[in-house]
């Protein structure tokens, strides 16, 4: 309990606070559930044309926060950057149907497919956002971009006039772009749409004073459209990564407990004080719940218990979620963090309703092992190959030797299963949408570890970090269990 807050008090109040849905698209930003880690800040700041993250960790969170007035007046009071507050802001792309903005995916591959170049297509998105009167009252993108296509001195003559304009005005046009994973189903095809993107994007940041854009993209997107594009790595200087510590990940779990909109939350803040009201209905935690992690553990102790067992043996609760739910690159999504956590509550409420603390350990333990099953879930859509490559270590137990590995791999001849990965052809070269290197196993494990799927220890075995190998039926000795289907 915490103060006079109940147990079961505090489990309902983490079992409504913590959202039903983990699919970004359909969990819709508000005033209160807004959250700024300090990390943040460098992704939201106007120059930064390109800003990478994996699945779950705030993408489209950000894209939609942006284009709602109120919420980036809050996110530049918060972040202090007051360019925010003089900007005019448009969705160039995104997982919300806006077809007067930009074509829906349908018909974005019919465009595509019909052999719209992506270079015209994206000039006609931002010429609509500049409000072109000729393009507005037409109501086909085919049509649009026929005329785009002939007009190439209009077209310069337009942005030359919008970008002045805004100077005059002392504002920026800021054109988003967002679900990019959604252009195409051909991965080829995919990447020629945001090698297109970012071509245009150059362009803005180079030629004009006052026209920007902010492309939300998954890393390995970004990699594949260096092949299609190659001047898009003068973008690299200033892109951001969204990125989550552990105390960024307690901070939103705080932040969701004390906006909630029931009187528990009113108590949880009275019992954890110096909450600041900074807008009605939105309340800041006080900064040691924010960035001191040995308050943070105090308080997440009072709420799932010190232990992940008998005792300390059994590891930390607070260190212990966060740690398990790393990849090999030591970074955690907040989706998999709530998600985790919102299984933890209901198997705590289903199993363990008499618990002395809101949260059971052995809840936690079962919350990681969905997310994990979550996670997999993702890379295998997003990186179909990296499933053919970790299934042949299925049933083998981690850390493992790099020599073993190349053996199971040699057996199931790997090689030549990822070699039935798609495959296209760029400029006469042959490029793959699997690995760089399918038949030189030492570099398929570095390609893998530097996308987090696996790590290398410092006696030179190979790991696979759990929110990975437990979903993929791989075993550690004392570790958490595979998820049982």
């Amino acid at each position: 309990m915490i103060g006079d807050l109940g147990v079961e008090e505090l489990r309902t109040l983490l079992g409504t606070s913590l959202p039903n849905a983990q699919d970004a698209d359909t969990i819709v930003p508000t005033v209160s559930t807004l959250f700024t880690p300090d990390s943040h800040r460098l992704a939201l700041n106007v120059d930064a044309t390109v800003v990478k993250g994996g699945r779950g960790v705030g993408k489209t969170f950000w894209f939609r926060s942006l284009l709602d007035d109120r919420l980036r007046m809050v996110a530049s009071r918060e972040y202090r950057i007051d360019r925010l507050t003089r900007v005019t802001v448009h969705p160039g792309y995104g997982a919300d149907n806006a077809p007067e903005r930009y074509p829906g995916p349908a018909e974005l591959r019919s465009l595509v497919d019909g052999g719209a170049a992506p270079w015209d297509l994206w000039n006609t998105v931002l010429l609509t956002a500049l409000g072109v009167p000729d393009l507005v009252g037409m109501s086909s993108w085919k049509t649009r971009i026929q005329w785009v296509r002939e007009h190439p001195a209009e077209r310069d003559r337009i942005i030359a006039e919008a970008d002045r304009r805004a100077g005059d005005q002392e504002t920026l046009l800021l054109i988003l772009f967002d679900a990019l994973e959604h252009l195409h189903r051909d991965r080829r095809q995919a990447d020629q749409l945001v090698a297109g993107i970012l071509q245009l994007a150059l362009e803005m940041r180079l030629s004009t004073r006052n026209i920007r854009f902010k492309i939300f993209i998954r890393p390995d997107m970004f990699d594949g459209a260096l092949l299609a594009f190659s001047d898009a790595s003068k973008l690299t200087a200033n892109a951001a990564n969204l990125k989550w510590s552990p105390s960024n990940l307690y901070g939103l779990l705080f932040h969701y407990l004390g906006n909630n909109d029931s009187p528990f939350a009113a108590r949880f803040r009275a019992e954890t004080p110096s909450w600041i009201e900074a807008t009605p209905g939105r309340h800041l935690p006080p900064q040691r719940l924010l960035g001191d992690e040995q308050q943070q553990a105090e308080l997440f102790t009072a709420i799932a218990g010190p232990y992940m067992g008998a005792n300390f043996r059994k590891g930390h609760t607070y260190t212990w979620l966060p740690n398990h739910l790393m990849d090999g690159a030591e970074q955690v999504s907040p989706r998999s963090f709530l998600s985790a956590l919102t299984k933890a509550v209901e198997e705590t409420t289903a199993q363990y309703a008499a618990h002395d603390y809101a949260i059971h350990h052995e809840g936690i333990r079962r919350g990681v092992q969905a997310a994990s099953a979550t996670r997999v879930g993702e890379i295998k859509e997003d990186l179909p190959w990296v499933q053919v490559a970790i299934e042949p270590l299925a049933g083998q137990q981690v850390p493992i030797e790099e020599s073993h590995v190349i053996s199971l791999w040699s057996q199931h001849h790997l090689t030549e299963a990822l070699q039935q990965q798609a495959s296209y052809v760029v400029e006469d070269e042959k490029v793959r949408t699997g690995p760089r290197y399918p038949d030189r196993y030492p570099a398929l494990i570095e390609e893998l570890i530097e996308l987090g799927v696996m790590r290398r220890r410092r006696d030179g075995r190979i790991d696979l970090p759990d929110v990975y190998r437990i979903a993929f039926s791989i075993g550690r000795k004392g570790g958490v269990p595979k998820v049982v289907s």
